[in-house]
């Protein structure tokens, strides 16, 4: 299978620079569970996207700490893609970032999160289990980095997670599956993420997310979850 990964990550910082790039965690996160699979990577961010999205098995959106609402022409574009593929049913996958511009561009609202700063392992609560996603537990542990959230979901589609009262993950028909978290990011990330962001995140958010560290995330069984959804979303 051949999988097109949409960068949309904007962080060119020295920090950045230290860490592999997400089109290489988003690869090394669907090989986990499929090591014969291929991706391509396209820097959407920069403008460069795929000429004939059809052409692969499916896509995936990564996360930014660009906003979905910014109205940036890359970001124009990206929505508009997003909303061809779902007429087409073609897969796609949304992290953070994604999870946010499929909703968006499919109907759905935006907000600021109510409790500021998601940063850390959070936990999320199945609110139902497709045919793919029998390897996730019922509490899905998941590394996450967010300000904004999917405060009203597009219609038509169906609440997969939450957490504390939010939507964290939504599906839509058999080729759309979202979160509003990263099971890219590996823990050794998050922790130096952490203290990256040490002073935007602020004493109590920091102190939180240390303590949420204690334990790591659901990775392994999030990819195999992942895999099985492009494997019966490309049986259209």
């Amino acid at each position: 299978m051949h999988l097109v990964v949409l960068v949309t990550n904007t962080d060119e910082s020295e920090f950045a620079q230290r860490h592999p790039k997400d089109g290489e965690k988003f690869t090394d996160l669907i090989l986990m569970a499929r090591p014969d699979w291929r991706t391509s990577v396209f820097s959407v961010k920069d403008g460069e996207f795929p000429q004939d999205l059809s052409a692969y098995d499916g896509a995936m959106i990564t996360g930014s700490p660009a906003s979905v609402r910014s109205n940036a022409p890359w970001i124009t574009q990206l929505l508009a893609l997003i909303r061809t593929a779902h007429h087409s049913k073609i897969p796609l996958f949304g992290a953070c970032f994604g999870h946010q511009a499929i909703a968006l561009a499919l109907g759905g609202t935006l907000d600021h999160n109510p409790n500021g700063w998601v940063h850390g392992l959070t936990r999320n609560r199945l609110l139902h289990r497709p045919d793919w996603a029998v390897s996730l537990p019922e509490e899905v542990k998941l590394y996450g980095s967010h300000c904004e959230c999917v405060s009203a979901l597009p219609a038509g589609a169906a609440p997969l997670s939450e957490s504390g009262g939010m939507n964290t993950g939504f599906t839509l028909g058999r080729h759309i599956f979202t979160t509003q978290h990263h099971p890219e990011m590996s823990h050794d990330f998050i922790l130096a993420l952490c203290d990256e962001m040490r002073d935007e995140l602020g004493p109590a958010a920091f102190a939180r997310a240390l303590d949420s560290l204690a334990q790591k995330s659901d990775q392994l069984s999030f990819a195999d979850s992942l895999a099985c959804f492009f494997e019966q979303a490309a049986q259209r």
